[in-house]
């Protein structure tokens, strides 16, 4: 596929650089000659709009890459929906209008696999969005995240913005919140695991029956598949990316369990919510395009420990 974008030289903005999928990117984008410019939270709330679209007119970015989010697990996400959704789609709009004001040349917005209905056939295509009732606990930031999508493909439409929107799949990896509040699946049971293995517990509960399937991602195949998208796609509608297969929270545990070397017992509380049974994306609009992830996922999990390991002794 010829590139139709070129990343050469041009001053990308990457809001939300320090979070894991902000990161991945940072790596990925150092071997594009390109001139990343970044915004620290002490100097930049993106949830004002004044401050945020002066920023963005005073630094002048040629490309917006928007991976700031409020994003957490299903804890999080379920116990604060008023500030998910609050934060979210402020940072969505104040980013996405003040790119437009100040005639951005392209920006790739990030959303969530969690914008999709509850109830829908698998796996998920694009155009199933808005079909169906949203999974009730991640209703919040689930809404800002369309609300994100549906402004850079109206912007596209009304004022011909080079505005393009990704719905990746649930993501690990290097930089992750390992948090026992805060965290995805993947880092809270590293977590768990580890604790279990370093106090010698022979016994863990683990939220929900175990039977949800969920599709996960390595977060710098991510950070490849923007790359991709940037310099191969300018449609309005948004795309999705993912690993192309599913695992049951059961097996994703025994994974983790053998990669940490827990051996004790695992046991599922079904009193706790599972969410939705099954999330797998369809990836062919993807990979028509020419882009496949390359990490498989007893590797990713592998380095996502290592990197906690690395870190553990911090947190």
């Amino acid at each position: 596929m010829d590139e139709i974008f070129s990343l050469k030289n041009k001053k990308i903005w990457i809001a939300g650089h320090k979070g894991m999928v902000g990161s991945a990117l940072c790596r990925r984008l150092e071997s594009e000659k390109c001139d990343i410019i970044v915004a620290q939270k002490s100097e930049l709330d993106l949830t004002r709009q004044e401050k945020t679209e002066k920023w963005i007119a005073k630094n002048k970015p040629d490309i917006v890459i928007m991976a700031a989010a409020k994003a957490g697990g299903i804890i999080a996400n379920n116990n604060a929906q008023a500030d998910f959704l609050y934060d979210n789609l402020s940072m969505a709009q104040n980013v996405i209008h003040g790119s437009y004001k100040a005639g951005v040349n392209k920006l790739l917005y990030l959303g969530s696999s969690c914008i999709y209905p509850k109830n829908i056939t698998q796996p998920i295509k694009e155009e199933y969005l808005l079909s169906g009732k949203l999974e009730p606990t991640n209703e919040g930031y689930a809404i800002a995240k369309i609300a994100g999508l549906k402004l850079c493909e109206k912007y596209k439409q009304q004022y011909g913005c080079n505005f393009i929107s990704a719905m990746p799949c649930n993501l690990y990896g290097v930089n992750d919140r390992f948090d026992e509040e805060k965290s995805h699946v993947i880092p809270a049971l590293i977590m768990k695991f580890h604790k279990a293995v370093v106090q010698n517990i022979s016994e863990i509960s683990i939220w929900g029956s175990g039977t949800p399937l969920r599709e996960f991602l390595y977060v710098d195949d991510l950070a490849d598949a923007c790359v991709f998208l940037l310099k191969n796609y300018s449609d309005s509608s948004h795309v999705n990316i993912g690993s192309g297969y599913d695992i049951s929270i059961a097996k994703l545990a025994e994974m983790i369990a053998h990669i940490v070397g827990y051996k004790g017992n695992i046991i599922f509380d079904k009193s706790k919510p599972d969410g939705m049974k099954r999330k797998l994306m369809d990836i062919s609009k993807m990979s028509s395009m020419g882009w496949i992830a390359k990490t498989n996922l007893n590797d990713g999990l592998k380095k996502a420990y290592e990197y906690y390991l690395s870190i553990e002794k911090i947190i």
